[in-house]
């Protein structure tokens, strides 16, 4: 199967050697490989955040007969791999200029959207009894120069007077006072809502959830082939089995496979992100920074860093990748994490890190998530594109799919930003060539601030 980075990232036989894989309890539900030819009626491609919400709710709220199938374990991609910010976001584009390219109206019905998919997670972690490890309650972004901290007094007039968003604005000193302190800080917005999480822990609840509730999952279970049946049903080749079933969930998001449809060709730029993880800070190296807070953080870098303080005082910083995804740049990518940490925080420039391991983030062409059905195949949905911030956005999107599939109607108050498939890239093949062309051009905007 064709893919656009090299196979190095898509090892699905392997976990990563993440913080988040050697701190979660064991999975408790059941998900053997597909071995057999099977048939349900709804099967969702795809076992992170976005298929197993979507299969949880079908299951819970319409008693639907559901197969997920994931091509490594349960949340082996990003859902089990990323930094674990919970809050309102999900685009590529900056807020101001997403206002002038849809009008306001249609971004606060997007935010709107993005406050009650965080309050879905928050109630699903109380429903389902899911104790993925709550910690703040707001993000943080931190200017990193002057100028960035006059965009960001530009962002809380925004986000307080038109979107109805609570923020705050502060001081570099309030900044170091109240949060931390650093060698990049020209002041700060603190936004809600958001909350940092354990992101495996929450998939695996996820997946409990939908399994208690009837939804069957299938690990290990790549689909190699996607086809129809001459009674209009979707059969799906797995290495070991096959599924046939009436309706179809598209949800790879960063780690889709586009070759499986030719109507997804084209529509996506997976990003590499990779994340870096220190052993437990002492209690004097916090003071060193002056660090007091559990709030999840990014700065406003073009390429940004985010970062946040865990519940064992280990410290997680991430950061964009190189573009080919081997294992030379792997290390490449985290020896640059480290230097840029390192300047970042300079009290801590002896401390060691013990874990390290990178993912794929998904942008469309528009730089906002696609939701929808397929104008070819009114059996086939699909759902991804979260630019980074798939935890609430890919559950509420899941949610969505569910209430679209149950009900047979598209839900109310989808936000028109995200209804429908994003465009394709124009010239796919040259799509590696716009990424590199993109981060080179963001880096230098970067170093003016």
């Amino acid at each position: 199967m064709k893919r656009q980075f090299d196979d190095n990232l898509y090892q699905f036989d392997k976990p990563q050697a993440s913080y988040w894989e050697a701190t979660a309890p064991p999975a408790t539900f059941d998900a053997r490989s597909l071995t057999q030819d099977e048939g349900c009626d709804v099967a969702i491609i795809g076992g992170g955040y976005t298929g197993l919400s979507a299969a949880l709710h079908l299951a819970r709220d319409y008693h639907v007969d559901i197969r997920v199938l994931e091509a490594g374990h349960i949340g082996w991609g990003a859902s089990g791999r990323n930094g674990g910010f919970c809050c309102t976001g999900g685009t590529g584009v900056h807020d101001k200029e997403l206002v002038r390219l849809v009008g306001l109206e249609a971004v606060r019905e997007y935010y709107q959207a993005q406050v009650a998919a965080v309050e879905l997670v928050r109630q699903l972690g109380i429903d389902e009894q899911i104790d993925y490890q709550a910690q703040g309650d707001a993000e943080l972004v931190v200017a990193h120069t002057a100028r960035a901290f006059a965009g960001l007094r530009e962002d809380y007039e925004l986000k307080t007077r038109h979107l109805g968003l609570p923020a705050e604005l502060m001081s570099a000193g309030e900044c170091r006072e109240r949060y931390y302190d650093c060698s990049e800080n020209f002041g700060a917005l603190s936004a809600g809502p958001a909350f940092g999480l354990h992101p495996l822990r929450y998939c695996r609840g996820l997946a409990t959830a939908a399994s208690r509730h009837g939804a069957r999952l299938h690990a290990h279970s790549q689909v190699i082939e996607w086809s129809k049946t001459a009674d209009g049903r979707h059969r799906l080749v797995t290495q070991s089995g096959t599924l046939t079933a009436r309706r179809v969930i598209f949800s790879s998001n960063g780690f889709i496979q586009e070759d499986l449809n030719a109507e997804f060709f084209g529509r996506v730029i997976p990003v590499v992100s990779a994340i870096i993880a220190t052993r437990p800070l002492t209690g004097d190296e916090l003071a060193a920074q002056n660090w007091r807070t559990s709030n999840p953080a990014i700065n406003s870098r073009r390429i940004l860093n985010y970062f946040r303080l865990m519940p064992d005082r280990r410290f997680l910083f991430g950061g964009r990748g190189a573009v080919r995804g081997s294992a030379s740049d792997e290390q490449h990518t985290y020896r640059q994490l480290e230097s840029r940490f390192r300047s970042i925080w300079p009290a801590w420039k002896e401390v060691e890190f013990e874990f390290r391991w990178q993912g794929l983030i998904c942008m469309t062409a528009t730089l906002c998530p696609t939701i929808g059905q397929s104008e070819t195949d009114k059996n086939v949905f699909f759902g991804f594109g979260y630019h980074g911030n798939g935890v609430n956005t890919a559950t509420w999107t899941g949610q969505q799919l569910a209430i679209w599939i149950g009900t047979g109607r598209e839900p109310r108050g989808l936000p028109a930003i995200v209804r429908g498939l994003s465009r394709r890239y124009p010239l796919p093949g040259l799509r590696q060539s716009y990424l590199r062309f993109g981060i080179f051009l963001a880096r230098q905007m970067d170093r003016i601030g």
